[in-house]
């Protein structure tokens, strides 16, 4: 792991030659000198910031995870989830063919409780764990839109996109960007059929997210809106689920504006979520299932305002939004959130120059969501600048030692 910075330099110097591109050209489509391209493809910069890794990557056109190395080498044992993911991939391929499927189908109602099974999964970022359940699920819930009609027909529909929503999460977790694009098609292509008015923008949210990975800021706030605009009635009527789908999509809206260098449009956008989650929090009525699987809410939308920061380079104010935040808020949020929340404040505290604060997050965040955190690429880059930051100063002690007990004479 701590030669993986000098691999990603070495990656992106072969990519930039393959295109014939300068040194200096790549520094301006960054917004860098030419000194930080250098030194970045020689390993001593580490990449920090998902932008500006999408925005690496998408200038010399590469997949970022290509940029990066993943999924990244573990052992047999861990890697035992890409089996898993080739199943889903052969059942989303054949979408549009009968499905292999002995027995009878399930009603439409018990698959939603087996849903209720991965929600506890996600929660927990259990990303390998999701991958094992859903190539039955999804085989089954196609079988299902096969042989029923009506409102049951579109709710196997239904079932298969949220489905495909799971498996687009635990991919981009894992680092598998041939699932990722073809989670995203299906689940546009089921949510048309589902029969739900907010299903299609669920799809589109996953949309945005793959559009992330080559920097097409403006792309992604384009389908943000066309999304809000399609649930907006249904926002204005207080319902629930477009409630809670409009916030997400403004999350989304947001983290797009401050990776795109818009970051007075990124705020107005934590502040539409912001009203959404008051919303939600001002509801009366029965118990809401949240069948699109979303997860929004005040806590969520705090621990975004604190990612935005850290996304303009503004650890003190990200440091400054986690002092006013409840630590009931996220305590109140899924593991997986809270795993995030936990990484973003490492990185901040290693900005402002506190290693120890960060390690302790950076362990906070293994604690809670080990899967998510030791593949993300940017938990990995942290913990290599904390320990290279280590081991720069203990040369400089042992170098001082050393001239003091005159081991050079």
């Amino acid at each position: 792991m701590l030669e993986e910075a000098e691999e990603i330099g070495r990656r992106a110097r072969r990519a930039r030659l393959r295109l014939g591109m300068p040194q200096a050209d790549l520094a301006a489509a960054l917004g860098k000198s030419q000194g930080w391209v250098s030194k970045m493809e020689r390993g001593q910069i580490e990449i920090d910031r998902v932008g500006l890794l999408n925005l690496l990557a998408a200038e010399l056109h590469v997949h970022p995870n290509d940029l990066i190395g993943r999924p990244y080498n573990s052992s047999p044992a861990e890697n035992q989830w890409q089996v898993a993911a080739a199943s889903i991939l052969r059942e989303l391929r054949r979408y549009d063919l009968a499905p292999v499927f002995e027995g009878t189908p399930r009603p439409s109602g018990e698959l939603w409780r087996e849903m209720t099974r991965l929600h506890r999964l996600r929660d927990t970022a259990a990303n390998v764990a999701i991958l094992r359940v859903l190539p039955d699920l999804l085989r089954e819930a196609r079988a299902l839109a096969e042989v029923a009609t009506g409102h049951e027909r579109e709710e196997a529909y239904a079932i298969y996109a949220v489905a495909c929503k799971f498996a687009h999460t635990a991919a981009h977790a894992l680092g598998h960007p041939e699932l990722i694009a073809m989670a995203a098609e299906r689940a546009v292509w089921s949510a048309r059929l589902s029969g739900d008015p907010v299903m299609p923008s669920l799809a589109d949210w996953m949309r945005v997210w793959d559009m992330w990975a080559t920097a097409d800021w403006a792309d992604s706030l384009a389908l943000s809106d066309k999304a809000l605009a399609s649930i907006q009635d249904g926002y204005d009527r207080g319902d629930p689920l477009a409630v809670r789908m409009w916030g997400s999509l403004q999350l989304r809206a947001a983290v797009s504006a401050a990776r795109g260098r818009r970051p007075s449009e990124a705020e107005d956008r934590i502040g539409y979520a912001r009203s959404a989650a008051d919303r939600m929090r001002d509801y009366q009525g029965p118990p809401v299932y949240d069948r699109h699987s979303v997860t929004f809410s005040p806590g969520n939308v705090q621990i975004h305002a604190i990612s935005i920061a850290l996304e303009t380079g503004e650890q003190a104010k990200a440091l400054a939004i986690n002092r006013r935040t409840s630590p009931e808020l996220v305590a109140a949020l899924p593991g997986s959130r809270q795993g995030h929340h936990h990484m973003d404040l490492a990185r901040a505290w290693l900005w402002d120059g506190n290693r120890d604060k960060a390690l302790a997050e950076l362990e906070t965040a293994e604690r809670i969501a080990p899967q998510l955190v030791r593949n993300h690429p940017i938990a990995r880059a942290t913990l290599r600048s904390i320990v290279y930051a280590e081991r720069a100063t203990t040369r400089e002690k042992l170098r001082r030692m050393s001239d003091r007990f005159h081991l050079d004479g």
